[in-house]
């Protein structure tokens, strides 16, 4: 896993699952088109190929603009990833394939949110889809310090669901921060815990202030 670009051998056949041991992605923070000054990412396997990536070339009116779309690595749409207009907390919400166009209300598979008003924090929870109790309890929690590219995404129950680390060469050298690996553990789903990665980077800002992360 210390490569970074794909390999000549094609798309996967399928995208990657964690049902039998624990996947091993490399998450790179440029778009896949290699244009200069993009803000997207591109996702390697464990065999060096493009599996997921986010094509996006400013970071300009984030919050007023219709979104985030993660792709597979041929470019079919997955999740849209859309922040919700005047929240103090920074929610995103997750839809279904490419559904960037308002033109019908249409319900997210999850709501993503920072668990603090306060803008150094860290911390965030996903609330997924479906019936819930009258005292709504987040799905997943983040914890840790995401800036740092030091930190967990939990289930419900506690149980670790991902974690994302520095990525290391060998033992002694660590990539910068815009290179770092996602480990997804057996049972969950892969592109969902990506959709979080994405939102993270968002609402927690630049990658660069060790000083305020827990």
């Amino acid at each position: 896993m210390s490569r970074i670009y794909p390999t000549e051998s094609g798309w996967p056949t399928k995208r990657p699952s964690s049902t039998d041991g624990p996947t091993l992605l490399t998450v790179w923070k440029k778009s896949s088109m290699a244009f200069q000054g993009t803000d997207g990412f591109s996702v390697f396997d464990g065999k060096g190929r493009l599996v997921y990536r986010v094509d996006n070339y400013s970071r300009k009116n984030r919050y007023m603009s219709g979104g985030l779309v993660l792709m597979d690595g041929t470019g079919r749409a997955l999740l849209t990833l859309r922040p919700q207009i005047l929240s103090m907390t920074h929610r995103w919400n997750g839809f279904r394939g490419d559904n960037c166009l308002k033109t019908r209300p249409v319900m997210p598979v999850f709501s993503m949110r920072r668990r603090s008003i306060l803008q150094n924090s860290d911390e965030a929870e996903v609330f997924l889809s479906g019936p819930k109790n009258h005292v709504p309890i987040p799905d997943f929690t983040m914890d840790g310090c995401f800036r740092k590219r030091h930190c967990k995404i939990r289930s419900a129950t506690g149980e670790l669901a991902a974690e994302i680390s520095r990525k290391k060469v060998n033992t002694t050298v660590l990539l910068s921060d815009d290179v770092f690996s996602l480990v997804v553990q057996p049972g969950y789903d892969c592109e969902l815990i990506m959709a979080f990665v994405i939102v993270m980077d968002r609402i927690c800002g630049k990658p660069y202030a060790p000083a305020f992360c827990s």
